[in-house]
């Protein structure tokens, strides 16, 4: 076997009291199914493209009718990329890395992470069954619990999900469940501290803003899942 021609990326299966966790992939790209992972991989452009022109916006403090513009296109490929992935999943069942490469499993998470909450909790366990296989990162599965309790008006474990307050051009932390071990609780899926995760993260700005917070994840809910970039 030629070693330069493959080029492996390691999977580390850690156990914890609970379950294994995935911080990695190991798989040979050689032996990937190229086309679905040209597919693939054109979903994940689709999914990140205008999010990441939304928040460029949004800090330029872009008029609402542009942000709105960038959200309305954001709905429909949501769309789109959302009828795709369900399709294929419900024919053919979680996909690992050896079958689309690593870009391949993040697009078919992000288009379930960005979905309404009704798809995100039905696919929630087959994401999490994906998890025990080594075919999903830890780190991706507590990004959508986060989500999942933020969207169902709940205190998130692990510190994921960041709301921007456009009045003081600022983001910021929905209301945590366990403020004091924040950082074991994301180490013990794989997540980075939460001063890597957040540059500007401080603990006396987020118990400041907590007030706002509640209140926003009250709102949350009763929007009850409606997708937010």
């Amino acid at each position: 076997m030629n070693r330069k021609s493959i080029f492996l990326i390691f999977f580390t299966l850690v156990i914890n009291a609970a379950f294994c966790q995935v911080t990695s992939y190991q798989f040979d790209p050689n032996k990937i199914d190229k086309q679905l992972s040209q597919t693939m991989d054109s979903l994940y452009r689709e999914d990140q493209r205008y999010r990441l022109e939304l928040t460029k916006f949004e800090k330029e403090g872009r008029t609402r009718e542009q942000l709105d513009s960038i959200r309305s296109i954001i709905k429909k490929k949501d769309h789109a990329n959302l009828v795709f992935a369900i399709q294929w999943i419900d024919k053919n069942g979680w996909p690992g890395p050896q079958e689309v490469g690593f870009q391949g499993v993040q697009a078919l998470f992000l288009i379930i992470q960005h979905a309404d909450l009704q798809t995100q909790k039905k696919y929630y366990p087959i994401i999490l069954q994906a998890e025990k296989d080594g075919k999903m990162l830890s780190s991706n599965v507590a990004i959508l619990e986060d989500r999942i309790a933020v969207r169902e008006g709940r205190e998130q474990k692990y510190g994921s999900q960041i709301y921007y307050n456009a009045e003081q051009k600022k983001e910021y932390i929905y209301p945590l469940a366990d403020l004091k071990n924040l950082d074991t609780l994301r180490r013990s899926r794989g997540l980075p501290p939460m001063k890597e995760y957040k540059k500007d993260w401080d603990v006396n700005d987020y118990e400041a803003s907590l007030a706002d917070s509640k209140e926003l994840l009250a709102r949350s809910k009763e929007l009850n899942g409606n997708a937010v970039p």
